[in-house]
This record gives C-alpha cells, structure tokens and sequence, in this order.
C-alpha cells in the first residue's frame, strides 16, 4: 500500500507541474495547453485516490484543507475544460481564464506545501 501511495504522490506532483509548467511557458500570449487539461485531470483522480487510501489507513486526514484543495482543484479543472474546448472551437481562450488556471494550481501547491 506505501509503493502505490508513493506512485499516487509522483504522479500527483507531475500533475501539478503540467499545470503550473503550461501556464509559466504561455504566460505572454496567455492560452489553456492540453497538458494543462490532462494535468488537472491527473490532479483530481490521483488527490481523491490518495485521500481515500488516508482514509482507509491510519494517516491522520485534515478534511477542511483536503475541501478546499478540492474546490480549487475542480475550478481548475473547469477553467482548464472551458480553455480547451474554446482551442478546439477555433476561439481564443481569455486571458482570465487562462491565468486562472496556472494560478489557481499555484494556490494549490502553496495550500499543500504551507497548511500543516
């Protein structure tokens, strides 16, 4: 069970760096790139696989950071959904859109790394 929490954790951290990485390369001509969708994607299922496997276990499981980070999470996802599916239109992604999603995942690295 620690390999495949140790794995979630990996992929969880690629996850954020798709985002937060797409947003720095893009942020003078400001768009939603597919890592970027993928990376939210990855976000969402790896964090609510790891929360359950907390769950499940004996690690001690904050609810009120694990909501807020999910909130945050799914507003990136929407904000990463709308971008691409804006792309794929042939329309130009918003420049608050786009900056919502990189810096609502820089929110996110900073409630992880700094709410004990």
């Amino acid at each position: 069970m620690e390999f495949l929490k140790l794995i979630l954790v990996f992929v969880h951290i690629l996850g954020a760096a798709a985002i937060f990485g797409g947003w720095l390369a893009n942020f003078k001509t400001p768009t939603v790139n597919v890592w970027q969708w993928y990376g939210a994607l990855v976000q969402l299922v790896t964090g609510l696989a790891l929360v359950g496997i907390a769950e499940a276990g004996t690690d001690p499981v904050n609810h009120a950071k694990i909501g807020v980070k999910l909130v945050i999470a799914i507003v990136i996802a929407v904000a990463a959904f709308i971008g691409r599916k804006k792309i794929k239109a042939g329309e130009e992604v918003s420049t608050g859109i786009a900056h919502a999603v990189g810096g609502m995942a820089f929110i996110n690295i900073a409630v992880a790394t700094l709410w004990s």
